[in-house]
């Protein structure tokens, strides 16, 4: 058995693309548990993906004779996008099989299994894709089509194809049931998964599944050891939250410009922030992945709310001297206790946002710690400022929504809180960020709201100002500080932007 499964492993290891194996190597440090977390989620979300496609029926109807209007064809690209970067995911994680083997035995069995589980969801959940578009030719030339600011390139769609539809797919499936025999049992969740997988991907084989891997056959052959782009094999990040893979601990922008901030931030600011290398930039479109808010220090509020209107509306809500903080100290205790608590290096909070961690206030000093940064401000007076932090005060606490879904307030994710704290009602004007959809689901995007601040200074009406957009370049390891122009531009930047700009 253990000859079985050396040998097992050495064809694995023969398999595995160069770029991932590289790859591999920076995942090495990361523990089973934290794997197992990412691949199960990458997991969800592909099934989403699966999901929504075999839900869009009309897009896919090949007796269709009206065009997809450019609604459809966005909606496609978002769940296409989506899918590519959780693919990716997975692929990293399957390119470290060679490296557990290495590890002690429990550990290495473990890692084993969370490498197999990954490879299980990518090559089901790219079976059950490829068998879907396949019936609209329509639908796989618009996902062949080049969409820079999503991260696709001309002809992923078929390159997708011919990295599941070969006979080295196939290989590395047998290799791995082989490999997996006397192995220790992984955890429920990903035995769960693992088998659920398994089973698919066995259906899949008897009928068309087995029948695209036969038409594709020649491509393979004339196009041997040709594999699919994705992101992680171009050396963009590799894990999941909180970890680069690239740069170390280092962002752009500097010290001493997030220092200089404070001087020109004004409580309710919303943030723009993006960071290279991360894996927390997957399944989000564009160049900018996270949004914040500002709400600044109880002397900043207190300053910048000193305000007729303000103290009227702090009256309104039951707080007789008219003060904004006191009133946010009494309908939100906690949420005001945290916002007044420093970090570690006395650091004062600053800045509220959707995290990983929860919706949480973190200094300036940490959230602006990106590789570029943008501050808008919306053209709204104190009071309307002053409902979004009553707003967002009240949603500090609530968990990360890993489900992007606008619809509920029990869980939120960056760009939602923005968008919830600004949201235009009675007596509140607000500001009107658009909606896109992404597998289903209607959000408010970071890169979207970039978009549109371009659209409106196009139009002459902008909802925003723009405060400081600090622009990251890898090439030359800082941030420089770039006009209104240039901020206009950067949405349209290719997703994996430090790839393409290097």
């Amino acid at each position: 058995m253990r000859l079985a499964a050396a040998l097992a492993l050495a064809a694995l290891a023969a398999l595995t693309t160069a770029p991932a194996t590289a790859l591999a190597s920076e995942l090495t440090d990361q523990a089973p548990d934290d794997g197992a977390a990412l691949v199960l989620r990458s997991r969800t979300a592909l099934r989403q993906v699966v999901a929504w496609v075999r839900g869009r029926s009309e897009l896919l109807d090949r007796s269709r004779r009206t065009l997809p209007s450019r609604e459809d064809k966005l909606a496609l690209w978002g769940a296409w996008s989506t899918a590519m970067d959780h693919a990716a995911v997975l692929e990293a994680r399957r390119a470290e099989l060679a490296a557990w083997a290495r590890r002690p035995e429990q550990e290495r069995d473990a890692g084993l299994q969370v490498g197999r589980a990954a490879f299980l969801a990518a090559y089901r959940h790219g079976l059950e894709l490829i068998a879907l578009v396949e019936r609209s030719p329509a639908a796989a030339r618009i996902l062949d089509e080049a969409v820079p600011e999503l991260g696709l390139l001309p002809g992923t769609w078929a390159r997708y194809k011919l990295h599941y539809l070969n006979a080295v797919r196939a290989t590395e499936f047998a290799a791995l049931e082989t490999l997996a025999r006397g192995r220790a049992a992984p955890a429920p969740a990903v035995a769960a998964a693992i088998e659920e997988d398994r089973a698919a991907i066995w259906e899949l084989g008897k009928g068309k599944g087995q029948a695209l891997t036969v038409r594709n056959a020649a491509a393979v052959v004339a196009k041997a050891g040709y594999a699919i782009w994705f992101p992680a094999q171009k050396g963009v990040s590799t894990w999941m939250g909180d970890t680069r893979v690239r740069r170390g601990d280092s962002a752009l922008v500097s010290p001493a410009q997030i220092a200089a901030l404070p001087g020109r931030l004004l409580p309710g600011d919303v943030l723009l922030e993006r960071r290279e290398w991360f894996l927390s930039n997957l399944g989000l479109p564009g160049f900018w992945t996270h949004a914040a808010l500002y709400v600044g220090t109880p002397e900043e509020r207190r300053a910048f709310f000193d305000d007729a209107g303000v103290r009227a509306l702090a009256r309104e809500e039951g707080q007789p001297d008219g003060d904004l903080d006191a009133l946010l100290a009494a309908r939100e205790p906690a949420a005001a206790a945290a916002s007044r608590t420093p970090d570690a290096a006395g650091h004062p909070p600053r800045v509220l946002e959707a995290i990983s961690e929860g919706v949480s206030f973190t200094t300036l000093e940490h959230s602006a710690a990106a590789d570029s940064i943008a501050v808008l401000r919306p053209r709204l007076d104190r009071r309307a400022r002053a409902v979004a932090l009553l707003r967002a005060f009240h949603y500090a606490g609530r968990p990360y929504d890993f489900d992007f879904d606008f619809l509920t307030d029990a869980s939120l994710v960056c760009s939602e809180l923005v968008y919830k704290a600004y949201e235009p009602g009675p007596g509140m004007p607000g500001v009107r960020f658009p909606l896109e959809e992404l597998v289903g689901r209607r959000i408010a995007t970071p890169n979207g709201m970039a978009r549109q601040y371009d659209a409106e200074a196009a139009a002459g009406a902008p909802q925003l100002e723009l405060v400081v957009f600090l622009d990251g370049a890898e090439r030359s390891a800082r941030a420089t500080e770039a006009s209104p122009e240039q901020f206009r531009r950067s949405w349209k930047r290719p997703k994996w932007h430090a790839v393409v700009a290097r």
